[in-house]
């Protein structure tokens, strides 16, 4: 197909200052599932997700470690590695901040932006949370504390080189409200207009290197290095690595994070580009906070679930399940292991394993009659793929199981156990069919396991095309119970 349609997702890079938790799991599995409906849809797809490796908080973290930054973060990038390849995570490329091309991407748009007089040096009095990785205003501050470390910032005053980025101000509010610079939820836009309306200030992008060695030399001044989130930044451009992906692909389609980087994307980001001429970014999409017994879950508060331990424990598939069903997607939510498993065992392994083995079992004794398939008429496919498009996964995954629960009553009511009506147990293998390819995006291993069982493609337009099925044998158990 000459000129497919693209699609550019990308997931925040992590910062590996300690090990991968369920809410960096969540955002990235969310950006597997867009990625892998966009394949669906037979677009081109480029998924990107990686690692943010320089800065204070590595520093300080491989000091009191004893080992040196590089090793340091080697470790722990190669642990966020693991961990998406075990929640089979269909990312195009995994970047690391402390790639050579990375690297010396980032010296040239510094260069290129200080040539414009959009860099200049200056110095920098503020609040900054090593925490945060953040300079704070006062107003940002709850009782002289961080709101989300609960420390007390430090004072910093230094010289610093400062980004202009209140000359963009009005350009942005401009791209914002206009909706071109699309930020959604749309009570996320509103807080992101008024955090920029209350005014823009310049910022810092640099810290001495006596203080921050750990960094991106500043090509124009070998003193400094490179603040961490200038460097991040960048990596949505140098992580498509070659000019033919990047006239192809660029700008992103969608940017997934948390609502904690969220001012820093929606304002120094986007001015970085348009300091250099580069076309933004289509969507900046937010999702909600994770809490643990309604704290919000964070490294620096210790409250940190391991996705390692819950994937060993109820598979990747069921992670991934819980984590898009649980919580509204945009909203906050509470996370649970109870109730992780209460999913698993009534949703996973009652409905939609039982339905697959029950059926599987009967086809394999009886065989299958072909027949028109009524039932897919009860799988509303419109507003499944309409949801999606709309970023409301947890609703897209209610109406492909509200379709499996019409499935087993289906079966409930014909009985084909005792009837051994094979026109029935035709309309469900096909129906069965149906829902593996919609879950293929969240469930990628068990709709492949399934697929395989019944000999058919995992591609959308199969939904509308008659199973060719003469026989099923019965397979392993999709969902242990636990």
């Amino acid at each position: 197909m000459a000129n497919k349609k693209k699609f550019y997702v990308t997931t925040p890079i992590y910062y590996v200052n300690s090990e991968p938790h369920v809410g960096s799991a969540y955002t990235t599995i969310a950006a597997d599932i867009f990625a892998r409906w966009h394949r669906l849809l037979e677009e081109d797809v480029y998924f990107l997700t990686g690692t943010d490796e320089h800065g204070q908080k590595i520093q300080e973290s491989a000091e009191k470690k004893g080992v040196s930054p590089k090793k340091f973060v080697d470790e722990i990038s190669g642990k966020f590695k693991k961990v998406f390849e075990d929640l089979n995570i269909s990312n195009d490329d995994f970047i690391r901040t402390t790639d050579k091309d990375h690297e010396k991407a980032v010296q040239d748009i510094l260069q290129k932006l200080y040539d414009k007089k959009l860099i200049y040096k200056g110095e920098y009095e503020s609040y900054y949370c090593v925490g945060c990785e953040q300079y704070l205003n006062k107003g940002d501050l709850v009782d002289g504390k961080c709101v989300l470390h609960k420390t007390e910032p430090e004072k910093v005053k230094e010289e610093s080189y400062m980004f202009k980025l209140s000359s963009f101000e009005d350009k942005l509010l401009k791209l914002i409200k206009s909706g071109k610079y699309e930020i959604l939820p749309l009570k996320k836009r509103n807080e992101v207009v008024s955090f920029i309306e209350s005014g823009l200030n310049d910022i810092s992008i640099s810290r001495k290197k006596s203080k921050v060695s750990w960094g991106i030399e500043l090509p124009f001044d070998k003193v400094h290095t490179c603040y961490v989130w200038v460097d991040a930044f960048w990596n949505y451009l140098s992580g498509l690595r070659t000019p033919a992906n990047h006239k192809k692909f660029w700008s992103p389609d969608l940017q997934l994070m948390a609502n904690d980087i969220l001012r820093v994307h929606a304002t120094i980001w986007p001015a970085l580009l348009l300091g250099l001429n580069i076309d933004l970014p289509k969507t900046l999409f937010i999702h909600g906070y994770f809490t643990v017994n309604g704290q919000k879950m964070s490294k620096s508060l210790g409250n940190v679930v391991s996705p390692e331990y819950l994937i060993d424990k109820y598979g990747a598939d069921s992670l991934r399940y819980f984590i898009i069903r649980n919580i509204p997607f945009g909203d906050d939510g509470d996370f649970s292991e109870e109730t992780l498993k209460d999913r698993h065992n009534n949703e996973l392994a009652n409905k939609l394993g039982n339905l697959v083995s029950r059926i599987c079992g009967l086809v394999e004794r009886n065989g299958v009659e072909k027949c028109d398939n009524k039932l897919l008429k009860k799988l509303h496919l419109k507003k499944i793929t309409g949801l999606i498009d709309n970023y409301e996964l947890d609703k897209a995954l209610n109406e492909i199981f509200a379709f499996i629960d019409v499935c087993n009553e289906y079966v409930q009511n014909k009985k084909p156990w005792e009837t051994k009506d094979g026109k029935v147990l035709y309309e469900v293998v096909d129906s069965i069919k149906a829902i593996a390819i919609l879950l293929w995006a969240f469930m990628p291993e068990t709709c492949e396991k399934i697929a395989k069982q019944m000999k058919f493609k995992l591609e959308l337009d199969e939904i509308d095309k008659p199973i060719k099925v003469k026989s099923i044998k019965k397979g392993e158990i999709l969902f242990e119970k636990v």
